[in-house]
């Protein structure tokens, strides 16, 4: 496993070798096989991870069981880090969509850290407002767009963090099954599939089963305006 991919998250920014690499060896290791999950919403959050491998979704439910996604986390990303500025209840039920691998750090070893590294917390700060930026931008497709340009988005954003050149495109393996992408975007999964058959047939795009070959990014951009 390249240890890289952990040392990139915002956690470790500002510190020397020697720093990040004690950090590093104190987190513990945390395996998960598709569908396993991590935490649940409301259970208490004492705990940060950083994504080595693999990817994790978040995602909310509501009373009557309908679950929507708030996001698709990949290797280098944190999640959990909220807990450290407002502890409480866990806002989001987190489960891996892929074979995983994360590491987690205790809430108390992470204060002590940020106390004596006070320019960390700059960094998960920024982490932080990073995501409510795309939290802010996902409520207002959800108001301002229609399911075709929300799911060329959805494309899209994946293929920045999953997305692996070809001769032929942007291949991006999301893992997510018709279910999963749907409530990525905040549609029902006939909706989004019927999008999706639209993207193939103008040629914009080539399923895969559970990933997708972008074929015609200029296209999708504009559709996803």
């Amino acid at each position: 496993m390249d240890d890289d991919v952990v040392l990139s998250a915002p956690l470790f920014a500002t510190m020397d070798a020697d720093e990040t690499r004690t950090l590093f060896e104190s987190m513990q290791q945390v395996e998960l096989t598709r569908g396993d999950v991590l935490f649940r919403e409301g259970e208490p959050g004492d705990r940060l991870y950083v994504i080595a491998t693999g990817k994790i979704k978040l995602g909310r439910r509501s009373n009557d069981g309908r679950e929507n996604l708030l996001s698709i986390l990949g290797p280098g990303e944190m999640f959990g880090e909220l807990s450290l500025f407002d502890p409480g209840p866990r806002t989001a039920t987190a489960s891996s969509v892929a074979d995983s691998v994360i590491y987690e750090l205790g809430h108390e070893q992470l204060v002590a850290w940020i106390e004596k590294h006070p320019s960390v917390a700059k960094h998960l700060l920024e982490a932080l407002a990073r995501r409510l930026r795309r939290t802010n931008e996902t409520l207002a497709d959800l108001v301002f767009s229609d399911v075709p340009g929300r799911v060329a988005k959805a494309l899209l954003d994946l293929s920045t963090r999953f997305g692996e050149e070809t001769d032929e495109g942007v291949r991006v393996a999301h893992d997510l099954t018709q279910e999963e992408l749907a409530q990525l975007v905040g549609a029902s999964r006939e909706t989004v599939n019927k999008a999706l058959a639209d993207f193939a047939t103008r040629g914009w795009v080539r399923r895969e089963g559970r990933a997708v070959v972008l074929l015609d990014l200029d296209r999708l951009e504009r559709r996803a305006r």
